[in-house]
């Protein structure tokens, strides 16, 4: 297990520079650049041997994937990105279903269910009270699905996860669906426990995987859902794709990229090793950190501090100079709706916050 003090400095650019822009991008780890240009010389050495190898990669991804999210590998499917497994899952429903939306949730994943045509389709905004209104909604009309982000890209507001058990629960026929790239992670996760049916997730934000990799988690007992009418024709003839299940057939229709599958399979390996109670103990000192000056300042709305749980990032109103100063001092941050968005991941620390807070403080 490796100590946090040590893996921090796996990551030179967050030595050289105040990085709070996890949220959009994360940080690349000298172990991984390692990693690849190793990838690569084997590639150029080994030629199709190569190949072959990287066949018993993909299998040890996917029972990574199963360990670190506490699934079953017949429920991993491994896709290029959120967006296009997503796609692909929402293009194999039936369409006589009533589909429930966060209003201003990513739009990667509510574009495609408004454009699908499902029967029904109607949407709660996002709020610090949306739980309530989300219990309430399922009270007078249970969905068919209901589709959401653990984290709200625009402000860090996470849903709460009680919630989804307890509804789930309660309404067993629903199918929660749930995109968790702004979550996986930042604290433990347990898919069999969630009360979640369908978890999907890119590698390059909290994950630290790099570009051009994600999974899918499906459960087993709702796999059958999606494209029903194509079972007949299954499993394929090819030596190749006999083996394939009825969804690999769909989301893995054709080759898995080595380099960024591989990429994804060190680092799930390096939070594995650090420790993901510790990684989210650090995150969690940090966030809070964060929280108490920002609120001291005014930045942050009592509401959102009085929900029970929140992301790993914030989202401020700030000026053009302040926004000006914070870039001319190095920090790295985006503008989402807005707002200052500013992120922590467990190579931030205390001293990152006061960099962002006394900006705020003096200009």
């Amino acid at each position: 297990m490796y100590q946090l003090d040590k893996i921090s400095s796996q990551f030179p650019y967050s030595t050289q520079n105040t990085y709070l822009n996890t949220p959009a991008y994360g940080l690349l780890s000298e172990s991984l650049l390692e990693w690849r240009q190793e990838h690569d010389l084997d590639h150029l050495v080994g030629g199709s041997r190569f190949k072959e190898r990287f066949f018993e990669v993909i299998a040890s991804l996917r029972s990574s994937v199963a360990t670190f999210t506490s699934s079953a590998t017949d429920e991993v499917f491994l896709v290029p990105n959120f967006s296009f497994g997503w796609k692909v899952l929402i293009g194999g429903l039936p369409k006589d279903k009533h589909v429930l939306l966060l209003n201003g949730d990513y739009p990667s994943l509510n574009w495609p269910v408004i454009t699908a045509n499902f029967e029904k389709l109607e949407k709660i905004d996002v709020s610090f009270s949306m739980e309530d209104e989300i219990e309430e909604y399922f009270s007078r009309h249970a969905p068919d699905i209901f589709a959401f982000s653990i984290v709200q890209y625009l402000n860090g507001v996470k849903i709460n996860l009680d919630l989804i058990k307890r509804l789930k629960a309660r309404y067993p026929n629903t199918l929660f669906m749930a995109d968790a790239t702004q979550y996986l992670g930042t604290e433990t996760f347990q898919f069999f426990d969630s009360g979640i049916d369908v978890l999907g997730v890119s590698g390059y934000k909290w994950l630290l995987a790099g570009t051009g990799n994600g999974f899918f988690l499906v459960k087993k007992e709702v796999q059958s859902v999606f494209y029903s009418s194509t079972v007949k024709w299954e499993p394929r003839m090819e030596p190749w794709l006999k083996h394939n299940t009825h969804l690999q057939n769909h989301l893995e229709p054709g080759h898995l990229d080595s380099m960024s599958m591989g990429s994804l399979h060190h680092a799930i390996g390096l939070l594995e090793q650090t420790g993901m109670p510790l990684i989210e103990e650090k995150i969690k000192k940090v966030c809070d950190y964060a929280r108490e000056h920002l609120l001291g300042l005014g930045f942050l709305e009592e509401e959102l501090c009085g929900r029970s749980a929140h992301g790993t990032f914030y989202a401020i109103k700030v000026t053009d100079k302040q926004l000006s100063v914070l870039s001319e001092r190095r920090v790295d941050f985006a503008i989402r709706g807005g707002r200052l968005r500013i992120g922590f991941h467990f190579y931030n620390s205390l001293k990152d916050v006061d960099a962002v807070v006394n900006v705020l403080k003096h200009t």
